[in-house]
């Protein structure tokens, strides 16, 4: 598993003392706010695509910004991994039409 906290907070994060974890054999990133437990993005990673498949947020902190903070980072990690994304997920879908400057990120 592999632990992430960005070194600069992208300006669409509105929280402070994010982690996001990622575990390849479990096929997600988890967000973590301190020591809670938010939620997770599935996953599946084929040849340097990772398909994205489902974004799942705690429904104690829905609507509070949390999922756009787990996607935002999501795609920073996998940028910065040199992957290309498959949007699969709706909620995935949906942040791409409100930030389109990740469209970078989808395969053709």
């Amino acid at each position: 598993m592999t632990k992430h906290q960005p070194a600069k907070q992208p300006a669409k994060i509105v929280h402070e003392g994010l982690r996001l974890d990622r575990d390849d054999d479990r096929g997600r990133y988890s967000l973590w706010h301190a020591d809670t437990y938010i939620g997770f993005v599935g996953f599946r990673d084929e040849d340097g695509v990772v398909d994205l498949q489902h974004t799942i947020i705690n429904e104690a902190y829905g609507r509070r910004g949390y999922a756009r903070a787990l996607v935002t980072l999501v795609f920073e990690d996998l940028e910065s991994r040199g992957k290309r994304i498959i949007p699969e997920c709706t909620y995935v879908q949906d942040y791409l039409r409100r930030y389109p400057e990740y469209n970078r990120l989808v395969a053709a």
